[in-house]
């Protein structure tokens, strides 16, 4: 993973709100070669090992309501690129048309396969696809859909100088945010004014203070919170 020249970088990230973080990135290149070494060898592996996994949860999904058994939504990741991300199909098709495109609690598009795929977050695993082709790495700022980039403050746009992530400490602070999201009269306001800035405050933090290390550091405590460990109340 190389980051690119700052005069190379889009209009929306050669701004001064930006510099700081690059010039933190530019003088950890090794750490970023190891980041995506890492990235491409341990999602092969895995892709391999788990794909009785992936059948099976394929099967569950379709079974279970009539859809596709991924979800292929639009997303933001390294340099402000829009692709479309892999994700087990949680919720009935055409979700998105149907409400916000972030999910509260007992929310009603979501189904029961849904309901046990979501706890466990097993709906994220084939973002192993999106790891391996370079569209995401393991660590780093959640992907979000282009209308909520949109409103990002000139400093958030920082995080897009990496790839976006499969997890985060952000991500693991904020891993019941469909409950918390729940109580809210107008769900998309209450996420980008209130929620979105509280997340990108550790994210930006995360720049400072990346290492490859930390990294996998990262990964572990993510193991740990998937397992029912509380980190909410640390950071």
């Amino acid at each position: 993973m190389i980051l690119k020249k700052w005069e190379d970088l889009p209009d929306q990230l050669r701004i001064d709100a930006v510099r700081p973080y690059y010039d933190i990135l530019k003088k950890k290149q090794t750490s970023l070669a190891l980041k995506r070494i890492f990235d491409v060898l341990v999602s092969a592996v895995m892709l391999v090992v788990l794909l009785p996994v992936f059948l099976l949860l394929a099967v569950a999904i379709k079974l279970d309501s009539p859809g596709p058994v991924f979800y292929r939504q639009v997303r933001v990741t390294q340099y402000g690129k829009q692709f479309r991300i892999f994700k087990f199909r949680s919720m009935v098709s055409n979700a998105d048309k149907i409400g916000a495109q972030v999910t509260v609690g007992n929310d009603s598009r979501i189904t029961r396969m849904g309901k046990l795929i979501r706890k466990c977050r097993l709906d994220e695993l084939c973002q192993l696809i999106d790891v391996f082709r370079g569209t995401m790495t393991f660590v780093g700022t959640r992907p979000e859909v282009p209308k909520y980039v949109a409103a990002y403050t000139p400093e958030m746009h920082a995080t897009l100088l990496l790839p976006a992530g499969v997890t985060s400490l952000a991500s693991i602070m904020y891993k019941d945010e469909d409950e918390l999201l729940a109580g809210a009269e107008d769900v998309e306001k209450t996420y980008t004014q209130q929620v979105l800035p509280e997340k990108m405050r550790y994210n930006l933090e995360a720049i400072k203070k990346f290492s490859f290390w930390s990294d996998i550091k990262l990964m572990f405590i993510t193991v740990l919170a998937v397992l029912g460990k509380d980190y909410t109340e640390k950071g």
